[in-house]
């Protein structure tokens, strides 16, 4: 399946106000959600990622009614929710057993109504759950037509190999994409994340590439406003400021240098990494999601890319520093060609 590198997400979606946590996010009804959806097929998005605990089952009624609404034809567009979050009160209404994804994925497939879900995927991690009974309720549910595919989301490495190897072994469907945070602030997916999924060639699903508004240019040293948006009231995800402010010090000069917004040059940096398959985007107004679109736009050059890589690297920890300084001998020398 090809998917747009930008994807529409739909954390967004929603009325305002109505729970604690998701209405410090929501805010679209479906008038806006049908502008702001209508907007990105028109741009080119063809992929649009949600979850059944966004808005606690509105989101994904509201992108439904959307495509619905909007006469979008369904092989036209690659939808992607989410199952392991919280939706009831219940021990048996979160995690990833069995019974619980079986529940959520008729439940999901009712909200967005259609007849099948593109990407499927866990939200999160299941400590008590045996990672074979999960995956062997995913593989029933691609062999069944309700998926086609799966994936996972927030997992550790050492965890998504594990599942890789199950599903060889026994046959299972596989974890197609990984979707994690990644951001020009939080490079951390860098030292495990990024590795296995180059070896087992798995598509990245990048989430938060503005770190939630952080990297936006309205907060930090030299910020124009008053740092007002969600950021704000919802300080996540956690960063290492010093770090994230002295990167947007120089993405403020690079956007300066292209003509453009320093949110443009976050997502912009994010899209040039070989590794990452698909950019998560949101917006609740539409001259964000037309920044959004802008980064597609955006040609960092060898210079840039540096400065930014500069000054946003990891510092070492082990065993990476060791693996560096071991592998010296075990890697073949770069081609010089001959005079």
């Amino acid at each position: 399946m090809f998917v747009s590198e930008l994807c529409l997400g739909t954390m967004t979606f929603g009325a305002a106000g109505e729970n604690a946590q998701w209405g410090l996010i929501a805010s679209l009804d479906q008038k806006g959600v049908n502008e702001i959806v209508s907007r990105s097929i028109a741009a080119g998005v063809n992929f649009f990622d949600t979850a059944d605990v966004y808005s606690f089952g509105a989101s994904e009624q509201l992108l439904g009614q959307s495509l619905r609404d909007l006469g979008v034809v369904r092989s036209d567009v690659i939808v992607a929710t989410k199952v392991h979050g919280t939706m009831g009160d219940g021990p048996n209404q979160r995690g990833s057993s069995r019974g619980h994804i079986m529940d959520s994925v008729d439940a999901s497939l009712e909200r967005l109504q259609l007849d099948h879900i593109d990407l499927y995927q866990l939200h999160g991690t299941d400590a008590v759950t045996p990672i074979d009974e999960t995956l062997r309720a995913l593989d029933d549910l691609v062999a069944s037509g309700k998926v086609r595919y799966v994936g996972v989301s927030n997992w550790q490495a050492w965890r998504i190999a594990k599942a890789l190897g199950i599903a060889e072994r026994k046959g299972f469907a596989r974890f197609e994409t990984v979707q994690s945070y990644y951001s020009i602030a939080g490079r951390d997916l860098e030292r495990e994340i990024v590795p296995l999924i180059n070896e087992e060639k798995l598509g990245l699903m990048v989430w938060s590439p503005m770190a939630g508004g952080l990297l936006s240019g309205k907060y930090g040293p030299g910020a124009p406003g008053n740092g007002e948006g969600r950021r704000a009231s919802f300080n996540f995800p956690p960063v290492n400021e010093d770090r994230a402010w002295a990167a947007v010090a120089v993405m403020r000069e690079v956007a300066k240098k292209h003509g453009v917004s320093v949110a443009t040059v976050a997502l912009g940096y994010v899209l040039a990494k070989p590794f990452v398959m698909s950019v998560i985007i949101g917006a609740s107004r539409m001259e964000q999601l037309e920044q959004n679109l802008a980064a597609t736009e955006l040609k960092l050059d060898a210079d840039d890319l540096a400065r930014l890589d500069e000054v946003s690297a990891l510092p070492a920890e082990y065993p990476g520093w060791m693996l560096e300084r071991q592998g010296v001998g075990r890697r073949p020398a770069p081609f010089v060609p001959k005079a």
